[in-house]
């Protein structure tokens, strides 16, 4: 096969796939693009892609062969089993130490079991998380790649130069870690921007039912949280959402059905913590909170049948929402904390070498999650790179113990006003249990030992020392196994 002219090729047409292409090519590279509807092709050269160096192709065997050596393949289709089909389909048409790129939001078992098929053809694959959106696509996304580390410095050129760069420069891409680990680290960004999000709307409720707060005033609070601690594009984007006004001069989120959707990233991460053992409370509240908002009819009914508190608020709205500020802050460290420890887990159970204050550098930009409070996340473990919770670092272990007051009054105030905050609410308990050098769990194995005979350890033998006591007198000395996560 001859070698062809374009730096990599992308298959898929739809706004992020069109929107990476465009990027490429302003930064200096050639692109091939390939489309299954070949008319999206045409349709793409003859428009936003004319005068461009970007290559259509209607066939992928013209395409494959329209590629420099090794070929660099990236596929930006839907996730799941399109993502194998295309493989299949373009493998045929490679040659060894080419490389397959799948861009998607993949789950990260897939991306393992890719990777091995791939490579058993003798070619290399990149599982990338690629975060920011179309704007983010167009002009600087977060990069997370992963795979096999043999092509990484052959896309290294192409992904550092289009990818977000911070305030000193610095791309916001770098190799996460061999096999899933590209995915996995965007699986767990997308958990911890569920968890933002989540908490972002609680206190958004909080202010409109429990302050009876006017857009303009909330608009108002959030521009300024924008330029102080809590500075990041979801508070920036959710002051433009209440600021914004359609051509009649009415509110636009005031029309919007309260149902969110959701993609399954989200739930793949509460999934993944689970196997993993982790307490991820937050996100998977996060989760949990998106499924509670789909049941629009359900909620209805029961709210003419279900009553609440009458309480109205009685204090001083500034004081409160300056407690709303810090609420926010301590639950958004504790959400990040939460991340971080299900990466660290993963890391040893798949033999994965991340980087932490690497993969906190490429969300500093381009990403959803993108804010200055990730610089912070970097220093914490670039200090100390096995650092087990970043509520141990100094910065956030005084910033949470700063704001806990104030973190505290306004749970108390939202259970006593009705208004349901489960991500911040879970964020302190998690919070006080993680603080805890004794919970009840002494009493849980109890439980479990004399209905199940599970056995329990005590604290004054060894660990891993375990013990059954025949609690009714009816039981016999036999125990069964044990298990823990």
């Amino acid at each position: 096969m001859s070698e062809g002219r374009a730096d990599i090729g992308v298959v898929g047409l739809a706004v992020m796939g069109e929107n990476l292409i465009l990027n490429m090519e302003s930064k200096g590279f050639r692109v091939a693009c390939y489309n299954r509807t070949t008319s999206k092709v045409d349709d793409f050269v003859a428009d936003r892609a004319k005068g461009k160096n970007i290559d259509g192709y209607h066939d992928l065997e013209s395409f494959c062969r329209g590629l420099k050596q090794p070929r660099k393949v990236m596929l930006m289709v839907k996730a799941g089993t399109v993502v194998d089909a295309f493989i299949d389909q373009v493998v045929p048409h490679l040659e060894a130490g080419d490389i397959i790129i799948d861009g998607g939001n993949s789950h990260f078992p897939d991306t393992i079991r890719r990777m091995e098929y791939v490579e058993s053809k003798g070619l290399r694959y990149i599982g990338t998380g690629v975060s920011g959106g179309e704007e983010g696509a167009l002009l600087g996304p977060s990069i997370m790649p992963g795979g096999s580390p043999t092509a990484w410095d052959c896309v290294k050129p192409i992904f550092q130069k289009i990818a977000a760069q911070t305030d000193a420069g610095e791309p916001c891409c770098d190799w996460v870690g061999q096999s899933g680990a590209g995915h996995f680290v965007k699986m767990v960004h997308n958990g911890i921007e569920y968890g933002d999000m989540q908490m972002i709307c609680e206190t958004y409720q909080m202010m409109k039912y429990g302050l009876s707060m006017s857009n303009e005033e909330m608009e108002a609070v959030f521009s300024r949280w924008n330029e102080g601690k809590l500075d990041s594009y979801l508070i920036e984007i959710t002051r433009d959402i209440l600021g914004y006004r359609d051509e009649n001069g009415e509110a636009t989120l005031d029309f919007i059905l309260d149902t969110a959707g959701q993609k399954g990233t989200g739930k793949w991460t509460a999934i993944a913590a689970l196997d993993e053992g982790m307490p991820l409370t937050l996100i998977g509240e996060a989760v949990f909170a998106r499924c509670l908002s789909a049941i629009k009819e359900e909620r209805v009914k029961a709210s003419k049948l279900l009553t609440g508190p009458d309480a109205k608020f009685t204090g001083e709205k500034a004081r409160l929402i300056a407690d709303l500020e810090d609420a926010l802050y301590a639950s958004k460290i504790v959400s990040y904390a939460q991340g971080y420890q299900l990466m660290r887990a993963a890391a040893k159970s798949y033999d994965w070498n991340l980087n932490y204050g690497g993969i906190a550098l490429m969300w500093r930009g381009g990403c959803i999650i993108r804010s200055a409070f990730l610089g912070r996340i970097k220093d914490a473990f670039d200090k100390n790179p096995d650092l087990d919770n970043l509520l141990l670092d100094p910065f956030f272990r005084d910033a949470v113990v700063t704001a806990q007051d104030a973190w505290r009054r306004v749970v108390v105030k939202a259970v006593e006003l009705g208004i349901p905050m489960p991500a911040v609410g879970s964020a302190l308990s998690y919070y006080d249990g993680y603080r805890s050098g004794r919970l009840p769990a002494n009493l849980l194995q109890a439980q479990r030992d004399y209905f199940g005979a599970h056995s329990y350890e005590r604290t004054d033998r060894q660990r891993g020392e375990f013990f059954h006591t025949n609690w009714t007198g009816r039981g016999g000395t036999t125990s069964a196994s044990t298990y823990v996560v």
